[in-house]
């Protein structure tokens, strides 16, 4: 992988993406900070869709849910009164 100043990879961004397409991702840093990586879209996609889903998007879906178990109306036995 290799590591493009930011200065560099915006002068040369044709040369940056056509060595992510063939050799995979490249950062980008700024003042010698890793800022960015720049990825090829089949490695992005196959990031997406290994991505844990969130709370949200687990709740709303339908996998994992199971029926609930309750007796059928009417059915239910009823505790007694006490007479005190």
């Amino acid at each position: 992988m290799k590591v493009w100043p930011v200065q560099d990879a915006k002068a040369r961004f044709s040369e940056l993406l056509d060595t992510c397409v063939s050799e995979g991702p490249q950062v980008v840093t700024r003042r010698g900070a890793e800022t960015a990586v720049l990825v090829p879209i089949a490695e992005w996609k196959r990031l997406r869709e290994a991505a844990r889903p969130s709370l949200k998007a687990l709740l709303l879906s339908e996998v994992g849910r199971a029926d609930l178990v309750c007796p059928p109306r009417g059915q239910a036995r009823r505790r007694t009164a006490i007479d005190l």
